[in-house]
């Protein structure tokens, strides 16, 4: 089942999430929602406030030949899609400057600094405790996702310049979706 996406601008985009008590069938067919909703939408990640939740969970799935080859070899254990619930990043090591987009934000994008490590602990669909750590693609992923649940948008972290860069475009953007900024 396809799940709309909201866009920059709807105000469910800067709530925080709620964590999930325990994980049952409910909540695993709103994510199996969530990664088709994000497939179609061409994404390689989704959070619960993008498609007007806020249960604490998101989505990843990062396709084959996106990562380099030393990060695909070191997070080869991560079965795809993943789906965390009550996510949270827990260290971060490392730092690196690299271009994102967000499903929230068609057409605009622009270079953010995140972790090039993460230790991630969530809950997996069989409601247990799990504990990744991830580099690379799959790491930002998780940083940018984990953000969504805080109510933290990737422009947020944008330089003052990357910012004023797209400031017209995130102008008409919010106006559409029914911000009054």
């Amino acid at each position: 089942m396809l799940l709309k996406i909201f866009k920059y601008g709807e105000k469910v985009l800067r709530e925080k999430s709620r964590d999930v008590k325990s994980v049952g069938p409910d909540d695993v067919r709103l994510a199996e929602a969530m990664v088709e909703t994000m497939r179609h939408a061409k994404g390689v990640g989704l959070a619960a406030q993008q498609v007007g939740r806020l249960e604490r969970v998101c989505v990843i799935d990062i396709p084959e030949g996106c990562e380099e080859p030393e990060d695909a070899a070191f997070n080869a254990p991560v079965k795809m899609p993943l789906m965390m619930w009550n996510a949270r990043i827990v260290d971060r090591q490392g730092s690196i400057c690299e271009k994102e987009g967000c499903l929230s934000f068609p057409g605009i994008g622009g270079k953010v600094v995140r972790a090039a490590m993460v230790t991630c602990s969530y809950l997996d669909a069989e409601n247990r405790p799990q504990t990744i750590t991830a580099s690379g693609y799959l790491a930002r992923a998780i940083q940018h996702e984990t953000d969504h649940l805080d109510g933290v948008l990737y422009i947020d972290r944008l330089s003052a310049v990357e910012r004023l860069a797209q400031a017209a475009k995130l102008k008409r953007l919010a106006k559409a979706n029914g911000s009054v900024r």
